[in-house]
């Protein structure tokens, strides 16, 4: 576990370190770095997303053995509990239920001080040698190229300018978000790492909810992503399709769908919840440079 972690250009990027290991639980280190920021110097949901992941990957692995790859997280729940700024975080993850080709895990990730930052459950699946995942063709979008206003800016935000994701579209409710493939987002196997692939989902989903309302006095935060990869994610680059589908005052729903940009094939679908209240402005501002005071 320990070889795959520091062997994965994306895992090394972030700074993951494998502390403890075993088939019934895994603890992991991330030391503070600002690359792995939104403004304000807070973690980016993506990176806890990617060490729920990591986590719940490290248990299957270690359970089922080398011989059961390549793994994938069929299903990752993970809920926002609270932000870490500034801080060290840690995430310990623990076997729930081995199956024969599935593991139930489930993974905390907390500050050094014992404030709770995420909690995931993930199903890991193995598939012991089988052939490629025949996987259906996504179901793209309306093909608009319009970032509006605070499309140009996202990209300025440390993690995801590390990640080099860049919005393509980003008004009237949807959005789409491209990320090229790079070395510094790549597992071990070559392909796309699935902590990569998971904060271009949770972006995109945050985006179509930024797209129905704007830029703003708007405080926005995102509670919960809810994610399937359905196979080990290929080399090349990936688009995410956004979509939000419905809305209850300051509550957004999105859909997301990520696909290899060279042939359409869906890779990962999800959902995303977010937050956006009416009562600070500190956000957009930092991205935008707008004074809406």
């Amino acid at each position: 576990m320990r070889r795959w972690i520091e062997s994965s250009p994306y895992a090394r990027a972030l700074g993951v370190q494998l502390e403890e290991a075993s088939g019934a639980g895994a603890r992991l280190r991330l030391p503070f770095a600002e690359a792995n920021t939104n403004p304000g110097q807070v973690l980016h949901g993506g990176v806890a997303a990617s060490l729920c992941a990591i986590g719940g990957q490290v248990v299957a692995r270690a359970a089922l053995g080398p011989a059961s790859g390549p793994w994938h997280s069929a299903g990752l729940q993970v809920n926002y509990l609270a932000a870490a700024k500034a801080q060290d975080v840690v995430a310990e993850a623990r076997l729930l239920r081995e199956g024969k080709e599935v593991c139930f895990a489930e993974v905390a990730v907390r500050t050094d001080d014992g404030k709770a930052i995420a909690h995931a459950t993930a199903i890991v699946r193995a598939r012991f040698g089988a052939a490629p995942a025949e996987l259906p063709l996504s179901a793209g979008d309306h093909g608009l190229a319009d970032p509006g206003r605070m499309g140009p800016h996202i990209g300025q935000i440390p993690f995801v300018a590390r990640r080099g994701i860049r919005v393509e579209h980003m008004t009237g409710g949807s959005s789409r978000l491209v990320m090229p493939f790079s070395e510094a987002n790549a597992d071990a196997s070559g392909g796309v790492h699935e902590g990569a692939l998971l904060a271009l989902l949770d972006t995109t989903g945050a985006m179509a909810c930024w797209a129905v309302t704007g830029p703003g006095p708007f405080k926005a935060s995102t509670p919960a992503i809810q994610a399937q990869i359905l196979a080990p994610v290929p080399k090349g680059d990936l688009v995410a399709y956004g979509r939000n589908v419905a809305r209850d005052g300051g509550c957004f729903w999105s859909d997301v769908e990520v696909a290899a940009a060279a042939d359409g094939r869906l890779v990962a679908r999800g959902e995303v919840l977010v937050l956006n209240d009416n009562f600070c402005v500190r956000v957009t501002e930092l991205l935008t440079g707008d004074d809406f005071d």
